[in-house]
């Protein structure tokens, strides 16, 4: 009996040693990678982007869990449970409904874009702060008098056309729309890019399996790899360790690169915005045909406005590879700098749409005098605890608000 005991004892410690083993070798990993000792809590929230992970903190849910087909905008979210969001609105993203006929109550302004838009409109739950909305309402008297309204147009991963069209759909129920983007669309114009700026994000494939190229099996893999990685992330243990961070890292990617199976099918969504043979590889002609899809849809998104009296105005946002002194800690969450040339060579070209009459703002260098940290990860920006107040997105507010004035001769407030 002594002997079975300390054999047993002897196992464990060596299932103990073992394991303390593993984990400091991966913290030493991770030190050497970092530069710094960084929590394993930290890490984990870096393998998502912040308004992923703001979308489902505190649950088991995967962002893709929150999502919901739409016929028009590809993908919208939902708040159906158990992984639903209760503060979702009618048309499956945040804030105010959106109204059918224009309300005589406000003046009514549509935010359109992808993440950033949608997080300076406030993307989560009340009493979290509307921050251009409020900056609006406190500085500015609105063209007919009445408070301002902004209804949140944005979403994660959306990019032109998805504005366009959600715009279109409303354009009758509004007084006034802005556009803010810019970076979702630079991702297309990589010189190695193969689709057309139209081309859906992965999020419309992963809430419709049956019609995207992988098929069904490996849709399903990558939603069970990616519960369990959501599910480590959250345990109380696990969470804290080092070891399963790079366990995690690597399911998760595993599930953005499996391709166990080939698909077979001949019509597939990719398939459908792919780019000619003869432009692929050749940087300057892909750039020249996503410049002008880009400058389409804006145009297009001007012809909508006027036919229906509404105003607009047009914002390129600011990124970290340019117009910003980035902080050690910015420098450690944004990630790969070098688009920095080919954004602003983007953000140029769609400039000259001034030429046309289009309202066109860059506010590349709006964060240019700040020294502390604004950035959270790659574009987004940082919030501050349970009252989510944000720096970035006061500033961002507060140079719309100026240039909005300017443009549509909006009057202070004393």
């Amino acid at each position: 009996m002594k002997q079975r005991i300390f054999s047993l004892i002897s196992i464990l410690l060596g299932i103990v040693f073992a394991l303390a083993l593993i984990e400091v070798s991966a913290i030493a990993w991770l030190y050497v990678e970092d530069g710094r000792y960084t929590p394993a809590a930290e890490l984990f929230e870096r393998t998502q982007n912040t308004y992923v992970r703001d979308t489902t903190k505190g649950t088991a849910c995967r962002y893709v869990d929150t999502l919901y087909p739409h016929p028009y905008v590809a993908f919208v979210h939902h708040a159906n449970p158990p992984c639903g969001l209760p503060w979702v609105n009618n048309v499956g993203l945040f804030g105010p409904d959106f109204p059918t006929v224009k309300p005589k109550d406000y003046y009514v302004v549509m935010l359109i874009g992808g993440s950033v838009a949608s997080q300076l409109a406030q993307n989560q739950k009340p009493p979290a702060p509307r921050y251009l909305e409020e900056e609006l309402n406190n500085k500015y008297v609105s063209p007919n008098g009445k408070p301002w309204m902004v209804l949140n147009g944005g979403d994660g991963a959306w990019k032109e056309p998805q504005p366009f069209i959600l715009f279109s759909l409303y354009a009758s129920s509004v007084d006034a729309m802005i556009s803010l983007g810019g970076f979702n669309e630079h991702y297309d114009f990589r010189p190695y890019s193969i689709e057309r700026l139209e081309a859906p994000a992965s999020n419309f494939l992963e809430v419709n399996p049956f019609v995207a190229d992988e098929n069904f099996g490996d849709a399903a893999i990558g939603w069970v790899m990616g519960r369990i990685a959501g599910s480590l992330a959250l345990n109380p243990i696990l969470g804290q360790s080092h070891a399963a961070y790079l366990v995690i890292r690597g399911i998760e990617a595993a599930a953005k690169g499996k391709d166990s199976f080939k698909s077979t099918k001949r019509t597939t969504i990719p398939g459908m915005f792919e780019l000619p043979q003869d432009i692929r590889g050749n940087a300057d002609r892909v750039f020249a045909v996503q410049l002008g899809l880009y400058q389409k849809y804006l145009r297009a998104e001007e012809v909508v406005a006027h036919d229906n009296g509404v105003k607009s105005a047009y914002f390129f946002q600011p990124v970290p590879a340019w117009g910003k002194t980035l902080t050690e800690e910015e420098k450690r969450v944004v990630g790969d700098l070098s688009y920095g040339d080919l954004y602003r060579r983007i953000v140029t070209g769609m400039m000259t749409l001034r030429e046309r009459g289009l309202a066109m703002f860059d506010l590349g260098d709006i964060f240019m005098d700040e020294k502390g940290s604004i950035y959270a990860d790659h574009i987004h920006y940082l919030r501050y605890g349970r009252a989510d107040e944000s720096h970035g997105n006061r500033l961002m507010a507060a140079r719309i608000g100026e240039l909005l004035s300017q443009t549509w001769g909006l009057q202070r407030k004393p």
